[in-house]
């Protein structure tokens, strides 16, 4: 059925929008976005939908916030596609969610190249379908020398068991001598992170009303500023990023100073 919808359609945008986005340029836009796309069940159910509808649905909001992304000049744009708890699902629906990166880089990865969109990931590999992995290398290869927004994917993706890891990784090098344990600071400790090549995200915003980062990035958001919208992910539009955005230019941010 869903291959027979259209996914992409253009509409016209709005001299207002447009005077918003300027606006937005005038004043500091945040380098990394991060988002929890959350409500994608909610939106369907709401419908009377199948659950995999809003999963589908979904997927046409990451190309829509993608390209505003892109178009703001934010330099790194992760977003939480799939999480390690999120395997509790029925198997039908973990199913169809694994799917949405193929369909979505399928149909995207041409316009991503054109507009200098670099495709990266992190996550685990371990018990992604074949085809899923296949088409994210694809794109994360085809991107790779592309300096424009940096579309992160996190994938099979859990905070607490990549601190873990960074731990372990940690504790290997100092056992071998790469590392004095003694002289391990921040900044080091992020670099054994999926994360460590990646800036560490200036907003994190939620959809669906929920208030909570459910295993998310735990270390790199320490001082993000956290923004939660009651929008359902399918239903979070341009206008609802730049209310986000002006937010984000609204609040100050002290680091622990004054």
């Amino acid at each position: 059925m869903f291959n027979k919808i259209r996914l992409w359609k253009k509409k016209p945008v709005s001299s207002n929008f447009q005077d918003r986005i300027s606006a937005l340029k005038m004043r500091k836009i945040p380098e990394h976005v991060a988002i929890i796309m959350d409500g994608n069940g909610r939106w369907a159910k709401k419908r009377k939908l199948p659950r995999i509808a809003g999963h589908h649905e979904g997927m046409k909001c990451v190309k829509r916030i993608t390209t505003i992304a892109n178009d703001l000049g934010i330099k790194v744009l992760t977003l939480y596609a799939f999480s390690t708890e999120n395997w509790k699902r029925p198997k039908s629906e973990v199913d169809y969610i694994l799917s949405l990166p193929e369909q979505f880089l399928g149909t995207f990865l041409p316009e991503l190249i054109e507009k200098n969109v670099r495709v990266t990931a992190i996550g685990y590999t371990v018990g992604l379908p074949e085809s899923t992995l296949n088409a994210l290398n694809r794109a994360v290869e085809q991107t790779k020398h592309n300096t424009g927004l940096q579309l992160n994917f996190a994938l099979n993706y859990g905070s607490r068991a990549e601190i873990i890891d960074a731990v372990k990784g940690v504790v290997k090098d100092s056992q071998s001598g790469k590392i004095e344990i003694d002289n391990l600071t921040e900044e080091m400790f992020a670099s054994y992170l999926m994360t460590g090549e990646i800036i560490e995200p200036d907003l994190l915003i939620r959809t669906s009303g929920e208030i909570r980062i459910s295993n998310f990035m735990l270390w790199q958001i320490a001082y993000s500023e956290l923004y939660f919208t009651e929008v359902l992910w399918p239903d979070f539009s341009g206008q609802h990023l730049i209310e986000a955005i002006e937010e984000f230019q609204n609040r100050q941010r002290r680091f622990g100073g004054v």
